[in-house]
């Protein structure tokens, strides 16, 4: 079973996620500090965190910092805040997904199964060229940037780059069109699962932490992603 962590202190929303999550045949563990939820995973395997931003020890975001240092499991944000600035920071630091209170817990369990299932192999599969030619587009960006479409895993010059699950939808869809510029709405609408749900500045922010992952393990490879001004963004191997 697919196992989900949900780190909430506030046990009425806690028990309802709980609940919403075990009926669609989640497995779930619930924990209430942010402290808790490290140690926790320190010593278990899950395959997606609900993370409350607003915890007694520390913030969500805080966690999700100390989570991306070492593993790219999907996160979800639930929040009390609604400012865009906050939305932006939960996806630039690695959320896939930021949703704010009141909720439907049914809806969380939907957007997990959602963010799940398009992280899959079979679904990255589905992509256009990845579908019909993942062993050409590896041959075609071999020592710069390399595509597994089998582990899901991109390489930069031999490197794995550590992404989150959008980061890594989002490089390979401008991977996978490479020397074409594509527009901020084009980039929501292929590596988003709900692209009505966020906004431009959501494709800037991610393409930050893409460049900045990039430069760790090439400095100047971050070139390849090019910003054109009023357009969008375009990715340019050479």
């Amino acid at each position: 079973m697919t196992r989900v962590l949900v780190v909430e202190d506030e046990p009425a929303i806690a028990d309802a996620l709980v609940y919403a999550l075990e009926t669609d045949r989640f497995s779930v563990r619930h924990v209430l500090t942010g402290g808790d939820a490290l140690h926790v995973l320190s010593q278990e395997s899950f395959d997606f965190v609900i993370l409350d931003v607003g915890l007694p020890d520390m913030t969500g975001f805080d966690v999700c910092r100390k989570l991306r240092e070492d593993r790219t499991i999907p996160v979800l944000f639930l929040t009390a805040r609604d400012a865009e600035i906050d939305r932006i920071l939960g996806l630039e630091i690695g959320g896939d997904d930021y949703v704010t209170k009141p909720f439907s817990p049914r809806e969380i369990s939907a957007r997990v199964r959602a963010i799940l299932r398009r992280s899959a192999p079979n679904d990255i599969a589905s992509h256009k060229d990845a579908a019909s030619d993942a062993k050409g587009l590896v041959v075609k960006s071999a020592k710069k940037m390399e595509h597994d479409p089998v582990a899901m895993r991109l390489h930069c010059h031999g490197v794995c780059l550590d992404l989150t699950a959008h980061e890594y939808k989002l490089l390979l869809v401008l991977l996978e069109n490479e020397g074409r510029v594509m527009s901020r709405d084009q980039l929501l609408e292929k590596a988003w699962y709900d692209p009505g749900a966020v906004t431009d500045r959501t494709v800037d922010a991610h393409i930050k932490t893409v460049r900045a992952k990039i430069r760790m393990v090439h400095e100047g490879a971050e070139d390849m992603i090019q910003t054109r001004r009023g357009l969008g963004y375009v990715f340019v191997m050479a």
